[in-house]
């Protein structure tokens, strides 16, 4: 059974989505949202399909420096905590990595100020409601979240399809927070470095849909099945029948998200 770690549900017409999560061979999914109204559009998927859906609110941050607003992070707030009972975890949430580069390319300036406020607020709620987090951290902005994770003492992380040195990763996994990879495992070597270093019980498969990939999936529309086709590949490159690392992967995601394993900082 294929359980996505990470897919921006919300972003699909309503018939895929539907026919996504209608799917026998799927037993769940966590879907992440980018800000208020795609919070709110995926908690009314959680609500028609809750045995399989489970439900991240946050606020995505590669957006450009004007859209971040004091009051869209308070109205976030406000919802996360009067549907808190319904809210699995807080995300997707961390640092704007490629937008930063953008804007520095065109400007040469930048303040990461808001950027920092932004995160911080939502991972004091998190602390606060005791919600896992699912985080965006490219390179060297990880050891920036590890940083801030650890000064909010967050217990119960996710980076997902993430991309650092090996030095940060052997500190995020010293602190036991997930980590998962998407399907092109199938053509970065990057994404196989890191999905090869990362100790079992923090790995998890996601797709990142609607986000299309190249290589074998090119022209193809993103959907869980393609986990079946990364596991594979990855299982070949660690030396496991692939069906039992698919089971155990999708059984860290449900772990994970249900909260019946703590991580992090105790």
């Amino acid at each position: 059974m294929i359980f996505d770690a990470h897919i921006h549900l919300d972003l699909y017409p309503d018939v895929d989505a539907e026919a996504i999560v209608r799917d026998p061979d799927l037993t769940g999914l966590i879907a992440v949202s980018m800000d208020l109204a795609s919070a709110g559009r995926t908690l009314e998927l959680k609500r028609r399909f809750p045995d399989k859906v489970r439900a991240a609110c946050g606020i995505h941050p590669e957006r450009p420096p004007e859209d971040v607003c004091t009051g869209d992070v308070s109205a976030l707030e406000r919802f996360i905590r009067e549907h808190a009972g319904e809210i699995d975890a807080i995300g997707e949430v961390g640092l704007p990595y490629y937008t930063r580069r953008e804007v520095m390319q065109s400007t040469g300036g930048w303040n990461e100020a808001p950027y920092l406020d932004m995160l911080d607020r939502m991972l004091e709620l998190a602390a606060e409601l005791d919600k896992p987090v699912i985080l965006h951290g490219v390179r060297e902005d990880v050891r920036v979240l590890l940083d801030r994770l650890e000064a909010h003492r967050i217990r119960r992380a996710h980076f997902h399809w993430l991309k650092t040195d090996d030095r940060t990763l052997e500190r995020l996994v010293s602190m036991g927070f997930m980590v998962s990879f998407t399907p092109d495992i199938l053509y970065e070597e990057e994404t196989c470095r890191v999905a090869e270093r990362v100790p079992l019980e923090l790995l998890m498969a996601e797709t990142d849909g609607p986000w299309e990939f190249e290589g074998p999936f090119a022209g193809r529309k993103t959907h869980p099945s393609m986990i079946r086709e990364s596991v594979r590949h990855l299982a070949k490159r660690r030396g496991i029948k692939p069906a039992v690392l698919l089971e155990r992967l999708a059984e860290n995601a449900k772990t994970f998200i249900d909260g019946t394993r703590e991580t992090g900082i105790s």
